[in-house]
């Protein structure tokens, strides 16, 4: 009777132990199933699509220091510096060449990494491969023709402080506000100019100049304070950061979206500080 007892007894803690590991068993199947999963879900997403933060004044009025945006990466098709993470890092990958490679619109905001210093940019498309692009006087030229605008307003803003630790206060800019639209665009889009003199430099007197094939020229909505297409693209700028002509391959993505933005200029009379922006198409 005590035999029977203790061999059910026994019977019972098998019965037991085979449930825990079982149990343990199907635990563990499913952390390892949720944990593929989530990786490949962030694979997935930063490879389709891209979340950026904008952290200059180049693109203003479009996009303002702080800014988040949502990156269409299929909009252009795909090469190394598409990947996220890093990977494009990576030495046994191509140098050169796209697939599924279509080109971007004029008035495209585009994501894409600078081919001189390697740091990840955004402008918008001005011209495509072909096109003869100009700037005289401050005003855009592509192929010979003036690129419309009209004036919409004057304001002043003061510029992001860019050092935390400097006791510098950021200086004052004073702008005019256009709309400028270029042919085959729907909408047009919002630039800054703050000055409109040659004497400027290339920003505003850049010679007529035809875009290779295979790359893009860019520009800067916040035209006086972009380094963008028109610097490098001269012999005398080598030395300096800006792009110059962008090769396809070097196309991150479309910036279609703002989702939100924290950043917050001060409010002070006088000067212009936008509002916040939450799931804002860019335009």
């Amino acid at each position: 009777m005590a035999d029977t007892e203790n061999k059910t007894k026994k019977g019972d803690k098998d019965d037991k132990e085979v449930d825990d590991r079982t149990l343990r068993q199907k635990i563990m199947s499913e952390v390892k199933f949720f944990a593929g999963l989530a990786v490949f879900l962030l694979v997935f997403w930063t490879t389709i699509f891209g979340h950026y933060k904008i952290p200059s004044e180049s693109m203003q009025p479009t996009l303002e220091v702080g800014d988040h945006l949502y990156v269409s990466k299929f909009a252009y098709g795909y090469s190394r510096h598409s990947l996220p993470l890093g990977l494009h890092k990576l030495p046994f990958l191509p140098e050169r060449g796209k697939i599924f490679s279509r080109l971007p619109k004029r008035g495209d905001v585009v994501v894409f990494r600078n081919p001189i210093t390697k740091i990840v940019m955004i402008k918008r498309a001005v011209g495509l491969p072909g096109d003869k692009v100009a700037v005289k006087a401050g005003r855009l030229y592509v192929n010979g023709e003036m690129v419309e605008r009209e004036i919409i307003d004057q304001l002043k803003y003061r510029e992001h402080k860019k050092n935390k630790k400097s006791k510098k206060v950021p200086d004052i800019n004073d702008v005019t506000v256009y709309e400028e639209q270029f042919e085959g665009e729907k909408k047009p889009h919002i630039i800054y100019e703050e000055y409109d003199n040659p004497g400027y430099g290339v920003a505003n007197s850049y010679d007529e100049t035809t875009v290779p094939p295979d790359t893009i020229f860019f520009m800067g909505d916040n035209r006086d304070n972009s380094r963008d297409s028109r610097f490098l693209a001269h012999e005398s700028l080598k030395s300096d950061s800006g792009p110059g002509f962008v090769p396809l391959d070097h196309l991150i993505g479309r910036a279609d979206l703002i989702m939100f933005s924290f950043k917050r200029c001060k409010k002070e009379p006088g000067l212009y500080c936008p509002k916040r922006r939450y799931l804002s198409p860019i335009r």
